[in-house]
C-alpha cells in the first residue's frame, strides 16, 4: 500500500487594506514636489492639474489626500463615456483616475472640461505619464490637456525605499532587520509597486515554509528571478 503523502501547507493571501491618510504618506525627494501642490489647494496654478508617474508611484494616495480635504468625487477614466458629468462635478472637485491617451472617451473629456470650467470646478486627473505625449484624435482636446500643469512624481531614493518597505512590512505585523532592507533595496527594482509585490512575496513565501522572513530568504526568493 502506498504511503500517504503529508498534507501541504498552503499559503493563505489574505488581504491587506492599504491606508491613504496624510499621516501614512511617504514623503521623499521624488514626491516633494507633487506633496507640496496637492497642500496648497486650493492655491494652485490652475483648477486642473495633471498627477502623473508610474504604477505604484503614490498617485492614488495623494489624489486621496486631496479628496479629502476637498471632498472631491472620484471617476475612473474607463468610465467617462458613460458618467453623469455635471452629477460628477457636483460637489465642485473631482479626480480622474488612470488617464491616458488612445483608450479613453475623448469627447466626453473634452465636454467634461469645458463644464469644469464653466462651474469653475477643481479637477485632479492621475495618468502614467503627462498628456504631452499622448496621442489624441481631438486637436481641441489635445491642446486643452496640453495646457494643464503636470507635477511628476519619480523614484524612490534609497532612504525612502527602506522606509516603503518597513511600512509595508509592518501592515503585514513582519518585523525585519535593517540589513535585510539595505539587501533589498540594493538589488530590487526602484518603484512603489515593485516593493509591494517583493513584500507579498516574501511573506506568501514565509507562510508557506514556516520560516521568517530573513535575508537568507530573500536571496533565495530574488535568485529565482536569476537567469
Amino acid at each position: 500500500m502506498p504511503r500517504a503523502m503529508p498534507p501541504r501547507q498552503l499559503a493563505l493571501a489574505l488581504g491587506h487594506q492599504a491606508s491613504f491618510a496624510r499621516e501614512d504618506f511617504l514623503a521623499g525627494p521624488c514626491n516633494a514636489a507633487a506633496l507640496a501642490l496637492i497642500e496648497r489647494w486650493p492655491d494652485w496654478p490652475d483648477r486642473l492639474l495633471v498627477l502623473a508617474g508610474r504604477e505604484g508611484s503614490g498617485k492614488s494616495h495623494l489624489a486621496a489626500i486631496w479628496a479629502d480635504a476637498a471632498g472631491a468625487r472620484f471617476l475612473a477614466a474607463r468610465s467617462l463615456g458613460e458618467a453623469n458629468l455635471r452629477g460628477a462635478l457636483s460637489t465642485g472637485a473631482l479626480v480622474i483616475e488612470d488617464l491616458a491617451g488612445g483608450v479613453l472617451d475623448e469627447r466626453a473629456l473634452f465636454h467634461l472640461i469645458n463644464l469644469a470650467r464653466e462651474e469653475g470646478a477643481f479637477v485632479l486627473v492621475t495618468a502614467q505619464s503627462a498628456p504631452s505625449g499622448w496621442t489624441l484624435r481631438l486637436p481641441d482636446l489635445a491642446s486643452r490637456l496640453r495646457a494643464l500643469p503636470v507635477v511628476e512624481l519619480g523614484a524612490p531614493d534609497d532612504a525612502l525605499l527602506r522606509a516603503i518597505l518597513v511600512k509595508l512590512f509592518a501592515d503585514r505585523q513582519i518585523t525585519v532587520e535593517a540589513s535585510l532592507l539595505v539587501y533589498l533595496t540594493a538589488r530590487m527594482e526602484r518603484s512603489f509597486a515593485a516593493a509591494r509585490a517583493l513584500v507579498e512575496r516574501l511573506d506568501r513565501e514565509a507562510l508557506r515554509l514556516h520560516r521568517p522572513v530573513t535575508r537568507a530568504l530573500a536571496a533565495e526568493v530574488l535568485g529565482r528571478d536569476e537567469p
